[in-house]
């Protein structure tokens, strides 16, 4: 007789093959016990008992775990405030640099404005006193 095949006269049940499964008509595998790929490591520990998870509430390395995850999410979200109000400042700075730039732009402007208006009257007042040239 082979190792993993038998043949069974009993109905219902079929040949066991290498990787197969016994019986495949039957849609109870995964409430049977049996490790499936439908569940995750997690979902199939809490299945096992929860007398058993009472007892890992109240594990102090649980805790500290817990604890440290809180932590860090709070960290998280103190570096996020942290990082807006950073952005913010910059954007800030951003908006007074180019205020200053526009600011010395009109400044200059005026500047040359009144440089043109200054030589335009020099040259008026260069006629002045021509009575008095000898």
């Amino acid at each position: 007789m082979p190792l993993f095949a038998s043949k069974s006269s009993q109905p219902g049940q079929t040949e066991s093959k290498p990787g197969g499964s016994a019986n495949r008509d039957s849609k109870s595998s995964s409430s049977s016990g049996s490790p499936g790929r439908s569940g995750s490591i997690l979902s199939r520990f809490r299945e096992m008992s929860s007398d058993s998870s009472a007892a890992f509430v109240a594990d102090p390395t649980i805790k500290a775990a817990r604890q440290k995850v809180t932590d860090a999410e709070q960290a998280e979200r103190d570096a996020d405030r942290a990082l807006d109000v950073a952005r913010r400042a910059v954007r800030e700075a951003h908006q007074h640099v180019k205020n200053l730039e526009l600011a010395a732009l009109e400044e200059a402007r005026r500047a040359h404005a009144k440089q043109r208006e200054v030589k335009t009257i020099r040259k008026g007042a260069s006629r002045l006193g021509r009575h008095n040239r000898t």
